[in-house]
């Protein structure tokens, strides 16, 4: 019988060492973003010279200055991730007027520089699209150039990898491979470079909540377990808030281990391990639902396909599709403090 172990530590992010080298196979996280008010006092108590100067209206030094204290998880990611092992990182960059000088201070590139520094490959990323149409959303002076400026409506998802390209070279590792897959529809629309996450399921947790901790959807952090890591791989993320990632790797019977220095956060989190169960199952359930629709239109469109999956009876387009199996939550199971385990139907 399938089970997965989820772990959580309520510390800092730059401290992880109970997490062994080399251990993690994937990592999904959204750190605190730099120059963003609502993170600076957070940046500040790790280091007192960025309040400094904000103060001192230093716009640029405060930048590195945060950055810098984000290099040290980026470190100990690259630790602990396993040679192959996938780190994905949604970022977005700033727009400040700091001392009179309005400017972009651009953390993704930034993270960029440092991930390549440490031996990090950076593989082609991800443009989360999050338009919005609000007739108040231009910034500068009005109708008259040249004094208007771009507004930001995305985000990142950055990507890297340490070292080559995962191999699978035992018949246990290949056949493991073959049970991880996504549909052949997915793929097209998952593996693009833009993406916009509006109309899927956003969070477990309130909109309002949301907000307040920058949570990014269920849906992005879905995705991106199901794209990069197998079933029963280990996934990480180091800034863990509310918990979405953990869900998600829940609901795709990955295992998981969290880090979050807020302990406020941990009423939400089991709030979410509690509702976990049902979610994800229906979760699933739709996502099987939407690859039934879409191949009945295909089958009539385009005539049948070669291809049939073993579980569901249903077909599929690829030779790789026919053993893609969701696995049912049958119940969450508290094993000591901060440790869960999640159990699958057969």
């Amino acid at each position: 019988m399938l089970k997965t172990s989820h772990k959580l530590f309520f510390k800092s992010s730059q401290e992880m060492k109970e997490i062994e080298d080399e251990s993690i196979h994937l990592v999904v996280t959204s750190p605190p973003y730099p120059l963003v008010q609502l993170w600076n006092d957070v940046f500040a108590e790790h280091n007192p010279a960025i309040k400094d100067a904000l103060d001192k209206e230093n716009g640029n030094l405060a930048f590195e200055l945060m950055h810098q204290e984000l290099d040290k998880v980026w470190d100990e990611i690259y630790r602990v991730l396993k040679p192959s092992g996938i780190v994905c990182i949604n970022i977005g960059d700033t727009t400040q007027s700091i001392g009179g000088d309005f400017k972009l201070y651009p953390s993704h590139s930034r993270i960029i520089s440092h991930c390549c520094k440490i031996g990090l490959s950076c593989l082609p990323y991800i443009v989360w699209s999050k338009q919005t149409n609000a007739p108040n959303k231009f910034m500068g002076s009005g109708m008259l150039p040249p004094g208007g400026y771009i507004t930001l409506e995305h985000e990142y998802i950055l990507i890297f990898r340490k070292g080559g390209k995962r191999e699978f070279k035992t018949d246990k590792e290949k056949r493991e491979r073959f049970l991880s897959p996504y549909f052949w529809e997915e793929r097209n629309s998952w593996f693009s470079d833009i993406w916009d996450l509006r109309g899927v399921h956003q969070s477990l947790q309130s909109e309002k909540l949301r907000k307040r901790s920058a949570a990014y959807p269920f849906e992005l952090a879905y995705r991106l377990i199901n794209m990069f890591s197998l079933k029963g791989d280990i996934v990480l993320d180091p800034f863990l808030g509310t918990g979405t990632t953990i869900l998600a790797a829940m609901a795709s019977a990955r295992n998981s281990v969290g880090v979050e220095i807020e302990e406020n956060f941990r009423d939400v989190i089991q709030e979410g391990i509690n509702e976990i169960v049902e979610y994800a199952n229906e979760y699933n359930k739709e996502r099987i639902q939407r690859h039934r629709e879409f191949i009945s239109e295909r089958i009539e469109k385009n005539g049948k396909t070669k291809h049939t999956n073993e579980h569901y009876g249903f077909p599929v387009i690829t030779k790789q599709e026919p053993k893609l199996k969701l696995d049912i939550l049958k119940c969450i199971e508290q094993i000591e403090e901060n440790c869960f385990e999640v159990e699958y139907t057969d």
